[in-house]
């Protein structure tokens, strides 16, 4: 599965949306629709901005699941992205279920925020006459902790209805999250699991830089094995996989959950899983050139994840200026192994080989 969003993706196929439920119907087309604020709810194909597609390994049932909302809560600027890792005999179900309900929450969550630092803003110039808004820029006054706030509550709002709805499906199933909210230069991260974001940016040679913004959230972290065992769950590594720390039940050797936070797996949330994600907020700069969101199928296996997959997109999206990355990411994620050839408008050949399982990538580009 691959998805990514560029300046230089164009579109393709016929366009057919999906309005309250309908069914899509398409060949080779992007998979769209529309909410009733405006927001353009991108699943498969391809934009002006955003590419994206869902390719099977030799694993199984692919259970990851992604979605680009543009025009986020209806602001013409405003973008969301969130890449989803189900796990468990059922985790394809959990993960999009996660990915259906989680950006609706949380559009609705800013909105209300919104309107209430408007509310805030405007007693304040009633009562002195001026206020200067110290958080100019940031999303109509909304602060990182306001920002927070969204997360934490609909995240374990969407697990409490994830456990209501689908609970057969998710006592021994799950799924990671990692989104990204991005409006102008503004950049939220939220994540929950393994799953990874990635920036790219410029050092002061001009070299590219990966800076990870999440913590891959194990249960071998010291403040997240501390919960684990408070909560009476248990915390170890097998011989089979010495370096895999896993959850376990008290007095149970299962279910082994290599995360220590996620989505569903209710069969462990007394014994220390939570649903709460971690949050990040960072200003972008000049120097920053893209972000890349991915699940553990390609930072687990590809050597040198960050060096590579960033000068991969880097390359994809200076050089090949007229080679869609939609189509890029539908090569890398066809086969096992692949050659992956960037063609330059000078017809430069490059050539990079990966090994990919099941996995799921985004990539957010900054490039104007």
């Amino acid at each position: 599965m691959g998805e990514c969003c560029s300046h230089g993706a164009t579109v393709r196929g016929k366009v057919e949306s999906e309005v309250d439920g309908e069914e899509y119907e398409h060949d080779h087309s992007t998979h769209v629709r529309y909410e009733h604020d405006g927001s353009r709810v991108i699943l498969k194909g391809s934009s002006m901005f955003v590419s994206l597609d869902c390719q099977q390994g030799k694993k199984g049932v692919n259970q990851d699941a992604l979605t680009v909302w543009e025009d986020f809560t209806g602001e013409k600027d405003m973008i969301f992205c969130g890449v989803f890792d189900g796990h468990g005999p059922l985790g394809h179900k959990v993960s999009q279920f996660i990915r259906d309900k989680l950006p609706l929450k949380l559009s609705e969550s800013i909105k209300m925020a919104q309107q209430n630092a408007c509310r805030f803003y405007d007693a304040k110039e009633s009562a002195s006459g001026s206020y200067d808004d110290i958080y100019e820029g940031n999303n109509q006054g909304m602060s990182l902790a306001a920002w927070e706030a969204c997360f934490l509550k609909f995240f374990d709002e969407i697990d409490e209805k994830l456990a209501q709805e689908i609970n057969t499906y998710s006592y021994c199933s799950g799924s990671t999250a990692v989104t990204v909210i991005k409006q102008g230069d503004q950049l939220i991260v939220g994540n929950l699991g393994d799953s990874r974001a990635v920036l790219c940016t410029r050092g002061d040679r001009n070299q590219l830089i990966p800076v990870q913004l999440t913590v891959d959230l194990k249960p071998d972290i010291p403040s997240e094995a501390s919960r684990i065992i408070t909560c009476e769950g248990r915390v170890f590594a097998s011989k089979e996989e010495p370096d895999v720390y896993r959850i376990w039940m008290p007095d149970d050797d299962c279910p082994g959950l290599a995360m220590s936070r996620g989505f569903g797996d209710f069969c462990i949330k007394d014994y220390g899983l939570i649903s709460t994600p971690d949050v990040f907020y960072r200003k972008l700069t000049k120097q920053d050139e893209f972000v890349v969101l991915a699940t553990d199928g390609v930072s687990n296996r590809v050597l040198l994840f960050e060096h590579r997959v960033l000068n991969i997109v880097f390359d994809t999206l200076h050089i090949c200026l007229h080679l869609s990355l939609f189509a890029f990411f539908l090569y890398t994620f066809q086969k096992q192994e692949i050659d992956i050839h960037l063609l330059s408008t000078n017809a430069v050949n490059k050539t990079f080989t990966i090994n990919i399982i099941n996995a799921c990538l985004v990539v957010i580009s900054f490039i104007v």
